[in-house]
């Protein structure tokens, strides 16, 4: 496509939007930008870049930070394993090296959570190195621009949209192309209802003569969803709440929860729930639910959750905090709506 990365660039140019990231050539602020943006949206993704920066302006205040006050800066942004690679890459930068963030596409793939996609955005971003970004938005620009049917989710669709984007990038500003493209696919070349009268690419489109717009780009794999079953015992005692924290390779680990019982289905029988109570926690408090089961939608799976309040004057092997305390710990959201009500 001829002037394809000049196009871009002179659409980029007059509507991007102004973004704090794009201010900045220090690697620090750009790549956590990258990190919080990943499965983010960016007006979603701004407010918590913007707190990070305030609790931690230097890669150095993020590594000396606990994992907990990085977690509680984090909570409600979801997708918590991001927030735990922050903080260890930051650990690396400054522990291993001098504080000082790689310079290349390649030495930034030393980083943990950092994957092809961010190391080429810092390294384009900061150093102007000449290497494409493949993001969600890429990946629908091209297949649609060049009517690409192969699976994005594939080991050889993911190998021909890569070396696609390094034909295209531009020469002279690679870092100015990659904002490009990105931002067009957010704006433009949008998933649904592209505003395809104003596309500078309206001719070219390939998708567009053939009506396939909605078809592109492919995916092959769908989603196995699961449905697990939470059943948060509320027990209190002297105004205080008892707690734990999540542990092993699981959904909101080292987040905070009230004590949990898992269940393979609903259960309404206060008798089940006290018994299974005894058994995990020694609890032989009277106990009953609160309300109905609710659903909380993950990306894999749908958590149905439900409440049980007790009152406890046994010494359970809980930490017990008073609310205030309780807001300032992370929590997952759907706890910390409740929390906020408690």
């Amino acid at each position: 496509m001829q002037n394809f990365s000049e196009t871009l660039i002179n659409w980029y140019n007059a509507n991007k939007r102004t973004l704090p990231w794009r201010t900045t050539k220090d690697p620090y602020c750009i790549w956590l930008s990258e990190i919080i943006l990943q499965q983010t949206r960016v007006d979603q993704g701004l407010p918590y870049y913007l707190k990070f920066i305030e609790l931690f302006p230097t890669v150095f205040h993020l590594a000396n930070a606990s994992e907990e006050e990085v977690l509680n800066a984090w909570k409600g942004l979801g997708y918590y394993s991001r927030a735990r690679n922050l903080k260890k890459s930051a650990e690396i930068v400054v522990n291993d090296l001098n504080g000082i963030f790689p310079k290349n596409f390649k030495d930034l793939l030393s980083l943990k959570g950092v994957g092809e996609y961010t190391a080429a955005a810092v390294a384009s971003f900061c150093y102007n190195e000449k290497v494409a970004v493949v993001d969600g938005n890429v990946y629908r620009v091209l297949a649609r621009l060049y009517n690409l049917s192969t699976p994005i989710d594939t080991g050889v669709g993911k190998k021909e949209f890569k070396q696609l984007a390094n034909e295209l990038i531009s020469e002279k500003d690679p870092a100015t192309f990659n904002q490009a493209i990105m931002e067009f696919g957010a704006l433009q070349c949008v998933p649904k209802n592209p505003s395809c009268s104003e596309c500078p690419f309206v001719v070219e489109c390939q998708a567009k003569r053939s009506n396939l717009l909605n078809q592109l780009p492919v995916k092959s794999k769908k989603i196995k969803r699961r449905n697990r079953y939470f059943n948060y015992l509320v027990i209190s005692k002297n105004d205080s709440f008892a707690v734990e924290k999540r542990t092993g390779k699981d959904i909101w680990e080292q987040l905070f929860q009230f004590p949990l019982l898992e269940s393979k289905q609903k259960l309404y029988d206060p008798y089940l729930i006290q018994k299974k109570a005894e058994e995990t926690f020694g609890l032989k408090d009277d106990i009953m639910m609160e309300g109905d089961y609710k659903k909380h939608v993950l990306s894999h799976q749908d958590v149905y959750y439900a409440f049980w309040r007790t009152t406890s004057a046994g010494s359970l092997k809980f930490d017990f905090y008073e609310k205030k305390k309780l807001e300032e710990l992370p929590f997952p959201k759907l706890l910390e709506n409740y929390i906020s009500n408690l």
